[in-house]
C-alpha cells in the first residue's frame, strides 16, 4: 500500500483510543497526513488518556469528541478502526466510497479496574501498542513535533 495522505481513526466513542492515535499520528507525522478520529458515539473527554498522552509530551487536552456524523471532511484515503463496533460502522459508511478500511484490533482501557496506576498502565498498553502500528503504518522515520 502507498502511503495514505488521509487517515482517520475510529473507535467506539472517540475518547480514548481514536483520538490517542489522531494524537500520536498527528505528533509525528502531521506535516505529511491529514489525521482525524471520530466515533459511533460522543463521550466525554478521558482523563487517564489525557494523562497517558502527556507522559510522551503530546498534549491530548482539547480534543472533544465527536461521530462519524460530524466529521468535517469525509474523504480519506484510510480507515483505522480500533473497536469491532467501528469497524462494522466504517464498512457501512465506505460502502459507496473507494476507501481502505482496516481493522487494528485495540485493548479497551476504561473497562480496567483496580488502582490509578493498574489503570494508567492499562492506558499507557494502548498508547504504546497505537505508537507501534502508526510507526510500521507510516514509517519508522517520524518528523516531531508535525
Amino acid at each position: 500500500m502507498t502511503r495514505p495522505q488521509s487517515i482517520l481513526f475510529a473507535c467506539t466513542m472517540n475518547t480514548v483510543r481514536s483520538p490517542m492515535a489522531e494524537a500520536i499520528a498527528r505528533h509525528y507525522f502531521g506535516r505529511d497526513v491529514y489525521f482525524a478520529s471520530a466515533g459511533l458515539k460522543r463521550g466525554e473527554p478521558d482523563p487517564f488518556a489525557i494523562a497517558a498522552m502527556d507522559e510522551i509530551g503530546v498534549d491530548m487536552s482539547r480534543h472533544r469528541p465527536h461521530t462519524f456524523e460530524e466529521l468535517e471532511d469525509s474523504n480519506f484515503d484510510l480507515i483505522v478502526t480500533l473497536s469491532p463496533e467501528a469497524h462494522h460502522k466504517a464498512l457501512e459508511f465506505t460502502r459507496a466510497m473507494a476507501v481502505d478500511v482496516v481493522y487494528w484490533p485495540t485493548p479497551d482501557a476504561t473497562v480496567t479496574q483496580g488502582s490509578r496506576d493498574a489503570i494508567l498502565s492499562a492506558y499507557r498498553d494502548v498508547r504504546d501498542r497505537l505508537t507501534g502500528r502508526i510507526m510500521d503504518l507510516l514509517g519508522r522515520a517520524p518528523v516531531a513535533g508535525g
